[in-house]
């Protein structure tokens, strides 16, 4: 993605976007990890050295950013509320880091795990 100003041009990876992304979506309640969209995506993610971007789908066209985020949530949260909190805090994050509207910020729920209370 291209940002134009006066002074010149800034391109952004997608991949730098989906590492803000990732780092919100992992802070938030109720997430325990990040997922690959379909099981050729995972064994490519294993592959790969750097996982900042596992589990993030980000596009720009227009000017506007779309994210899709593949999540795993822990059991027994309210997934709409964990879902809606994960959309406002990357929308907000990536907005205020590059400067350029989110149009949409989708998350897809691969999974949920449950915690083993020791």
């Amino acid at each position: 993605m291209t940002i134009e100003t006066e002074l010149g041009r800034v391109e952004v990876s997608p991949l730098a976007v989906a590492a803000i992304a990732s780092a919100a979506v992992l802070e938030s309640y109720g997430v325990v990890g990040m997922a690959s969209k379909t099981l050729r995506d995972g064994l490519v993610d294993r592959l790969a050295h750097d996982g900042s971007h596992r589990g993030v789908d980000a596009h720009v066209s227009d000017g506007h950013i779309t994210v899709d985020l593949y999540v795993i949530l822990e059991y027994g949260v309210r997934m709409s509320e964990v879902a809606r909190n994960i959309m406002t805090v990357v929308k907000f994050r990536v907005e205020k880091a590059l400067g350029m509207p989110v149009a949409q910020v989708n998350v897809h729920i691969q999974g949920l795990r449950v915690s083993v209370d020791a």
